[in-house]
């Protein structure tokens, strides 16, 4: 099963995208958008800069856990991953947002 964007409107009024693999599991989730049209091109911008291995930041968080950045060609985050117990969970995440994000329709929530 392919994976999909999965773009919702917070509690503060903004637009949030998911970006989740086959199996359901969330692999990147944004910041929150002033509006559709700009969240939208937030997903763009993943298909686009998840092609590009250099665009992926990974991290270490203060507990000792893992996670990664996607940033855009202009060095804004446009999107992070969720916790990982271990460097290569973070980095199976990072391949799967690569293997994802080209074709992964967009839905409303």
């Amino acid at each position: 099963m392919a994976g999909k964007f999965v773009i919702s409107k917070g509690n503060d009024g903004k637009s949030y995208f998911v970006l989740k693999a086959g199996n359901g599991e969330v692999i990147l989730q944004s910041q929150g958008y002033s509006s559709q049209s700009a969240c939208e091109n937030g997903i763009e911008s993943v298909r686009k800069n998840s092609q590009d291995d250099g665009r992926f930041e990974k991290k270490t968080a203060k507990d000792g856990r893992f996670y990664f950045g996607l940033n855009a060609s202009n060095g804004q985050q446009i999107g992070k991953s969720q916790m990982y117990k271990s460097e290569s969970g973070r980095n199976n995440g990072i391949s799967s947002v690569a293997r994802n994000a080209p074709d992964a329709k967009v839905v409303e929530e």
